[in-house]
């Protein structure tokens, strides 16, 4: 029995739940080598959601994508920000290698809106990253059809959650959790293919976007971008 399920899990795209999935398609690079060995694929998944879980705004929540992001904006596919908790700050965007031209802010008027709009924009293939913020809890129903989208625009969805959504059932392959300790962003992961890891995460914050290099990144008149941020986002 032991030998027809060894040579069961050598099969291409079979892995034991107790391992990490090593034969996962390659991700995007998260830019933190820790996070990264870390992750199936060896960086942020694409075809499939991933949940961010947080409480408040601008613990790193945004600041953490940067690296895929510019990676995707390089590659000419567009990043959709649906129903964002504050306008992304431009300056941040910039600095980071975010070309403010591949960046599209949607704001819809309900909840269902927002998942109507979030689907079209996954489905669609012009969209290489779609991040999304839903308010309360939302059917798992919906987000199989969100799940579903990614895989079929073969782009990365990135759903972002309070941490009272860790109790719920996801199709999401991936899950963090993140906290703010110290001056650093804890990355605790939650669910992977794999075995959830125990131990967080810990990533100095912000590294290449601290307060002073996105003041002096800014336009002279402030009254056009709004003040500085620690974060990609703004209020």
């Amino acid at each position: 029995m032991n030998a027809a399920v060894d040579a069961l899990a050598k099969l291409p795209g079979v892995w034991r739940g107790g391992e990490l999935d090593r034969a996962a398609p390659p991700g995007i690079p998260t830019g933190y080598g820790a996070l990264d060995r870390e992750l199936p694929g060896g960086g942020w998944p694409q075809g499939t959601i991933t949940e961010i879980l947080h409480e408040g705004v601008g613990v790193g929540e945004v600041t953490l994508m940067t690296g895929a992001l510019k990676k995707i904006a390089l590659e000419g596919r567009a990043i959709a920000w649906v129903n964002p908790p504050h306008l992304p700050y431009a300056p941040a965007l910039s600095l980071a290698g975010i070309g403010l031209e591949a960046c599209i802010v949607i704001r819809p008027l309900t909840t269902e809106d927002s998942l109507w709009a979030s689907e079209q924009a996954l489905r669609s293939g012009a969209c290489g990253a779609v991040l999304f913020w839903l308010q309360g809890n939302t059917d798992y129903a919906w987000l199989r059809r969100l799940q579903m989208a990614a895989q079929a625009g073969r782009s990365m969805a990135i759903l972002y959650r309070s941490m009272a959504a860790a109790t719920l059932t996801t199709p999401a392959q991936l899950r963090l959790v993140l906290s703010h300790v110290d001056g650093r962003l804890n990355v605790r992961i939650a669910k992977r293919r794999g075995p959830p890891l125990a131990t967080p995460i810990a990533i100095a914050r912000f590294h290449a976007l601290d307060r002073t290099r996105i003041a002096r990144a800014a336009p002279a008149d402030r009254r056009a971008w709004g003040q500085p941020a620690l974060a990609l986002c703004h209020r």
